[in-house]
């Protein structure tokens, strides 16, 4: 057997019997060097895959890049420019875009638009709800812009499949796909110890520059707002999203002309459910058990009662003896994220019907909605 050296390749110019001769053939008897795929397995994509490319063909051309650059000052009192990048989508022909609220860095920010085109465009800020990190900006486009609907939140389930686009790390137009992992989560949003409650987790890789962009669902409607990442590094599968149901009552009260401000109850809660519940001589169905009513709030107002003492359950404090809210008008307050759920649709000033259980009695109690503080 002859063996010739070609550039560091080993070419076979003799058939031989050794096993090494049977795998590497001579080419003009073996053919190419690679195998062609059957003809009949390249025949056509997948149903799975023709769902994806449809969505992201459609998805793609209405999801933007934005950069907001806003002037601090250091500690030597010098004025800097500091930029914050991430994404958005096209929810009107005439350029109303949605976004998170810490991609815009700041009400005082000046916000640009770049379009899956190219094609650059100031923006103005016409709202923004840092509680829920949402922000509504608008673009004049030379010509009608292609929109994303949006889908209903309420009704997604863990398993089923979602797709996310945006910008991560400035790559525009990028697709990932995952599943539901989860809902109602709450995740600290910053420093300040902003809390984002009733979150959609997701395994759909999401990285910085994804914030604000959609999430969809197989229909290719919005669900959800691409919001953080799990840790302060890039995507390891654990993603939150901002249920788009919580967006649509900012965008009903712009399109009504009056400024969006967010309900407040003025309680925090902890849910209790079954043994837990029983535990502590609550009915086993359980609910949301008031840990601190605000002072001056609307609970405060309407009577709702805080703990009146603390105990060691596991490895947790919790507090006892204050009401238990089983039911928020009519619906009952079976998941720890119902009352953010419960007021995602409703005003400062609305009424909301709790059902409470109090010192073994059951009863109900309304509530007048009150204001959230305004944070920026």
């Amino acid at each position: 057997m002859a063996f010739l050296l070609a550039g560091g390749f080993i070419w076979i110019t003799s058939k031989t019997n050794s096993p090494l001769g049977r795998m590497l053939k001579p080419v003009t008897e073996a053919g190419k060097l690679w195998h062609d795929p059957d003809p009949a397995y390249t025949a056509g994509l997948s149903t799975d895959e023709l769902n994806n490319i449809e969505i992201y063909k459609r998805a793609r051309v209405a999801t933007v890049n934005i950069t907001s650059t806003v002037f601090r000052r250091d500690l030597f009192f010098a004025i800097y420019p500091s930029q914050g990048q991430g994404s958005g989508f096209i929810i009107t022909e005439d350029g109303l875009i949605l976004t998170n609220a810490h991609v815009l860095q700041g009400s005082s920010s000046r916000i640009q638009v770049t379009l899956p085109n190219h094609e650059v465009y100031d923006a103005r800020l016409l709202a923004r709800d840092p509680r829920n990190d949402l922000g509504l900006i608008k673009i004049s486009p030379r010509k009608k812009l292609p929109v994303l609907r949006l889908g209903d939140s309420d009704h997604i389930q863990v398993g089923q499949k979602v797709l996310a686009i945006g910008n991560p790390f400035g790559l525009e137009g990028t697709l990932t796909t995952g599943i539901v992992s989860s809902l109602g989560r709450t995740i600290q949003a910053d420093e300040r110890g902003t809390r984002l409650e009733g979150m959609i987790q997701t395994d759909a890789a999401i990285n910085p520059g994804n914030s604000g962009g959609p999430l969809l669902d197989s229909q290719g409607t919005v669900i959800g707002i691409n919001t953080a990442i799990y840790g302060p590094g890039a995507n390891i599968g654990i993603g939150f999203a901002l249920p788009i149901n919580r967006a649509k009552v900012m965008l009903e009260e712009f399109q009504r002309g009056r400024s969006f401000r967010r309900p407040r109850l003025g309680v925090s809660v902890v849910y209790v459910a079954g043994d837990l519940a029983q535990a502590l001589d609550l009915p086993p169905e359980g609910g949301l058990l008031i840990q601190e009513v605000v002072p001056g709030s609307a609970a405060a107002e309407a009577g709702l009662r805080g703990p009146r003492r603390f105990i060691i359950v596991g490895n947790y404090e919790i507090g006892i003896g204050g009401d238990l809210i089983m039911g928020i008008d009519g619906e009952p307050a079976d998941r720890p994220d119902a009352i953010t759920r419960a007021l995602s649709r409703k005003r400062p000033g609305d009424k909301v019907e709790l059902t409470i259980y109090r010192a073994g009695r059951t009863m109900r109690v309304t509530v007048i909605l009150g204001e959230d503080p305004e944070e920026d």
